[in-house]
């Protein structure tokens, strides 16, 4: 873990500013917070965490991609979700972490000492009301998520995942479009089958069939455009 912290940032300019934790805040409550704030950056392929590690801090994540991770008996690992940009790591009224967090890209988290925060939290409705929102919507995700897993074919899963990618890494206006401007996927091919409960090979067909359709367009093995949103939306399989 990189325990160096970097300069304080004025908030103001902060790309995540609209969404994350703090998005709710008044002026004196961001005071507050830049008191309690530090930032960490880690390198790709770098853990940010391990399940039972001691929780010193909770952080926002202000760039870049991680991994979840659970930890099965038998050694296996399975990815469990992934932190993107604005994503929350850590709970108030919890000091150990419950799972592995690992840098998929270069990662860089606004982290705020957990004791502090946590008193924040108990006396500023305007965080705490924020961390109730953010903890219903990863609730509604992981439902969503469920379903993807469980019902959707491979194409609306890929649809489905693209499309998250795009909305996450790209607007940073809430309900901006993006058509035709270029995403970087954080995951490999390989690490994105495993996280949607395919083969690579799956992936690999999935990806040449959207292209051929016009769906997206490939540049490289990670730069992908989706030329028109709406119509890869027609594939996710929901409304």
């Amino acid at each position: 873990m990189d325990l160096s912290a970097s300069p304080s940032r004025d908030c103001s300019g902060c790309p995540i500013r609209h969404r994350a934790v703090c998005s709710s805040c008044d002026a004196h409550e961001i005071t507050r917070l830049e008191a309690i704030k530090y930032y960490r950056s880690f390198e790709a392929g770098q853990p940010i965490m391990f399940s039972g590690d001691h929780m010193a801090f909770v952080a926002s994540v202000v760039s870049g991609t991680a991994t979840i991770e659970l930890l099965m008996e038998d050694g296996r690992k399975q990815t469990a979700g992934l932190l993107l940009p604005s994503d929350f790591i850590g709970r108030p009224g919890r000091d150990t972490a419950v799972y592995d967090v690992t840098a998929v890209t270069d990662v860089t988290l606004c982290c705020f000492r957990r004791d502090a925060f946590e008193e924040l939290v108990g006396d500023t409705p305007h965080i705490a009301q924020r961390m109730l929102e953010m903890s219903l919507d990863e609730l509604d995700a992981a439902r969503d998520w469920m379903l993807l897993l469980g019902r959707k074919t491979a194409r609306e899963k890929i649809a489905t995942f693209l499309l998250m990618i795009q909305k996450r890494t790209q607007s940073t206006v809430e309900g901006a479009q993006d058509d035709g401007k270029e995403i970087a996927l954080p995951l490999t091919r390989e690490a994105m089958a495993d996280y949607l409960g395919l083969t690579i090979e799956t992936v690999s067909r999935q990806f040449s069939a959207m292209k051929k359709a016009g769906l997206i367009v490939l540049n490289g093995r990670r730069g992908v455009v989706i030329p028109d949103a709406a119509a890869l939306r027609g594939e996710t399989g929901t409304t």
